[in-house]
């Protein structure tokens, strides 16, 4: 995928105001199957595998045994017993390895489905209606999926996306990519590349991984507590049911000139005491913004902050999430 077409604000602002088509093919897919095919998943996945329902989606990490996080993950239930899993593009062959190794002693088969994807995701408020326009069967609520047909084309079409708008996600045999994407872009879809889903994901505080979750930090102090369910005792879950974090993610923005940027130090009261993870300029709110790794008690909305780029301190304060609200 390109970092951009047209240019990084033009494709941000036509998501928000229209609908853009990202290629995220790179993404990676794992299928489980089987009769243990739940109770494995449940083994390895944070949140509560057994709550997705058929043809529903689920959001989760994939700890290690000592709570570091290895990846993030969407879960569909495609059948009782068969479940598709989209990786984050480089944790991919990782991933996939850590699912075939502990599958040893469950009834289930584990296989690299990457081959078999193109993916597509048509997302902003008019993503729907364009989509309409070449689907042949019913469009997906959000968090399901559906089997239909776009543009002629067999999908898996997803209620699930990465930018805050509402839209969709094709899962797409991958020679049929090309007519779909021409169909969609044809139909008025902004071609959107790397850049604006960097932007549109940090305007609505979606972790990046390698960025804000990685081995060395656990998704309690990354604020994903939510879809750790420590009662199924996935892997991780009893090094997390110890964590009391000394740190916290948080979103926050610029409350002056300049842009943050990932490993600038975070100077709390004077000191040196956090990191950026993730920052960038925000299109829709024309302000630097980021979010990153400070004390807990440094922690709170409105909590001011300073910022190390390249040696000035740039003023800051935490704010509550998401940073972009439609009513902006």
């Amino acid at each position: 995928m390109p970092v951009q077409y047209e240019g990084i604000r033009q494709e941000h602002v036509a998501v928000r105001t229209h609908a853009g088509l990202f290629d995220v093919s790179h993404m990676g897919e794992i299928e489980t199957s089987g009769p243990d095919a739940e109770r494995f998943l449940q083994h390895l996945l944070s949140n509560d595998v057994s709550k997705i329902p058929l043809y529903g989606a689920q959001y989760s990490v994939l700890c290690r045994e000592d709570g570091g996080v290895l990846d993030d993950l969407f879960t569909y239930r495609l059948e009782a017993d068969r479940f598709l899993t989209v990786t984050n593009a480089a944790n991919h062959e990782r991933d996939h390895q850590w699912f075939a190794r502990h599958g040893e002693g469950f009834d289930v088969s584990v296989s690299d489905a990457a081959e078999s994807y193109a993916m597509l995701a048509l997302q902003g408020p008019q993503a729907r209606a364009i989509l309409d326009a070449h689907l042949e069967g019913g469009a997906p609520a959000r968090m399901r999926v559906v089997e239909a047909r776009v543009a002629g084309v067999d999908c898996l079409v997803c209620g699930t996306g990465y930018t805050g708008e509402d839209g969709v996600e094709l899962l797409i045999p991958p020679s049929g990519a090309v007519q779909v994407w021409d169909a969609l872009t044809g139909d008025g879809a902004a071609p959107a590349g790397l850049g604006a889903r960097d932007t549109l994901r940090l305007e609505v505080c979606f972790h990046l991984y390698g960025n804000d979750l990685s081995e060395d930090r656990n998704p309690i102090e990354a604020g994903l507590g939510w879809v750790c369910k420590l009662d199924t005792d996935f892997i991780g879950a009893d090094a997390l049911r110890e964590v009391e974090p000394s740190d916290k993610l948080v979103p926050f923005a610029f409350t002056g000139p300049g842009i943050p940027r990932q490993g600038n130090p975070i100077v709390v009261d004077g000191t040196a005491a956090g990191v950026v993870t993730s920052g960038t300029m925000s299109p829709c709110l024309d302000i630097g913004i980021g979010m990153g790794y400070v004390p807990v008690g440094a922690s709170e909305p409105g909590t001011k902050i300073e910022v190390d780029v390249r040696g000035k301190l740039r003023p800051a304060e935490v704010r509550e999430r998401p940073l972009y609200r439609k009513e902006q």
